[in-house]
C-alpha cells in the first residue's frame, strides 16, 4: 500500500519516509513525482496543493490527507473523486501555535507595535505610543472552531476581554459567545480587536468586507489568519487610510506569497507573516496522517474528516 507525499517539496521526502517509517512501517511512502510509483497502488495521499487531476487517476485512492487545516487547496480541482474522504490536519500542536500566533497578535495590536516599528525605521521617538492594557481590550474571535476555542481561551487566560461568534451555538468558560446572523452586528460592534478563524465556505468567501469593517468600532484592529478569499483586501486598505481601521496582522492571502508590489506590504500599519499562524512539524503532521490511515484501515471513526455539506 503505498503513500504518496506532496509536501514540502522533494527534499522532504526522506524526513518523511523515516517519521512513517517509525509511526506506520507497513505504508510505502513516496514522493509525488516518484516515476517507480504504479497509479493502482496509491492508497492513500497527503497532498498540499495537488496538481490538478493528478488524485483523479488514482483508481484505489481510499483517503486523501490534507497538509493543512484547509482543504481548500484540495478541492480547487474539481476532479478529486468525491467518493474519496478528506481529513483536516489538525493536531494539537496545531491549536497550541494557533493560540500562540492570535494571542502575539494581540498583544502587538493593542499596544500598537506596527506604529512603534514605523517610529523607529523613522529614528523618531513618540512617547505616546503606549497602546491599552489587555484588560482594557475586547477580542472577538470569529469562528470557534477547535483553532478558535484554543485562542479564546488562551487570550481570557491572558487577561483579555473574549467574546466569540459562531454559527451554531456555542459556550466556552470566560467568553460570552454570539451566534448566528442575529448576534453578528453585536459582536462586530464590540470586537475591539477582530480576529478570523472561519473556515473556507461558500458563505464565509469575501466575509471581511467594507460593510463588516464599517460595523467595527472605529479604529480596530484586524486579525486574519482564516483563509486568504475571506478578505477584501482593497476594503481593508481604504478602512485603514480613513482610521476605521488601526492596524492589522496579516498571515492568509488569496495569492501566496504575497505579489511583490502589493500594497499591504508597505503599509505602516500592517504587519504580514507568511502564512506561518498555525504552521506545524512534519513529525506532528506524520503522526496525524499514520492515525487517520490506522482509524481508516481498522473501519474505526477517522479524526477530522471534511464534511462536504457542511464546508470544512
Amino acid at each position: 500500500m503505498v503513500l504518496l507525499i506532496k509536501s514540502g517539496g522533494a527534499e522532504a521526502i526522506p524526513e518523511w519516509q523515516s517519521l512513517l517509517a517509525e509511526l506506520a512501517p507497513d505504508l510505502v511512502v513516496r514522493g509525488w513525482d516518484d516515476p517507480t510509483v504504479a497509479p493502482d497502488r496509491v492508497r492513500y495521499a497527503l497532498v498540499w496543493e495537488p496538481n490538478a487531476g493528478r488524485l483523479a487517476q488514482f483508481q484505489n485512492l481510499e483517503l486523501i490527507v490534507s497538509s493543512a487545516a484547509g482543504v481548500d487547496h484540495i478541492l480547487a480541482d474539481a476532479t478529486v473523486p468525491r467518493h474519496v474522504p478528506i481529513v483536516r490536519m489538525v493536531t494539537g500542536e496545531t491549536g497550541e501555535r494557533m493560540a500562540d500566533f492570535v494571542t502575539m497578535a494581540a498583544y502587538a495590536l493593542s499596544r500598537d507595535l506596527p506604529r512603534i516599528v514605523a517610529a523607529q525605521r523613522e529614528q523618531r521617538w513618540d512617547a505616546s505610543l503606549t497602546g491599552r492594557m489587555a484588560s482594557e481590550t475586547t477580542v472577538g474571535i470569529m469562528g470557534l472552531g477547535e483553532l478558535g476555542r484554543a485562542s479564546a481561551t488562551r487570550l481570557a487566560a491572558s487577561g483579555f476581554q473574549v467574546i466569540g461568534w459562531a454559527r451554531s451555538p456555542k459556550s466556552l468558560d470566560r467568553v460570552q459567545c454570539y451566534v448566528g446572523r442575529g448576534e453578528f452586528d453585536a459582536f462586530l460592534s464590540r470586537s475591539q480587536i477582530l480576529v478570523n478563524l472561519l473556515p473556507d465556505t461558500d458563505e464565509t468567501r469575501g466575509i471581511v468586507d467594507a460593510s463588516l469593517l464599517a460595523r467595527l468600532p472605529h479604529g480596530a484592529a484586524i486579525v486574519n489568519a482564516g483563509r486568504g478569499s475571506q478578505l477584501d483586501p482593497a476594503a481593508l486598505l481604504a478602512a485603514l487610510d480613513t482610521g476605521q481601521v488601526g492596524s492589522a496582522m496579516l498571515d492568509v492571502f488569496d495569492v501566496e506569497p504575497l505579489p511583490a508590489n502589493h500594497p499591504l506590504w508597505r503599509h505602516p500599519n500592517v504587519i504580514v507573516t507568511p502564512h506561518v499562524a498555525s504552521a506545524v512539524s512534519r513529525r506532528a503532521k506524520a503522526r496525524q496522517a499514520a492515525a487517520a490511515i490506522a482509524a481508516h484501515r481498522a473501519g474505526m471513526p477517522v479524526p477530522h474528516l471534511y464534511e462536504r455539506e457542511r464546508g470544512y
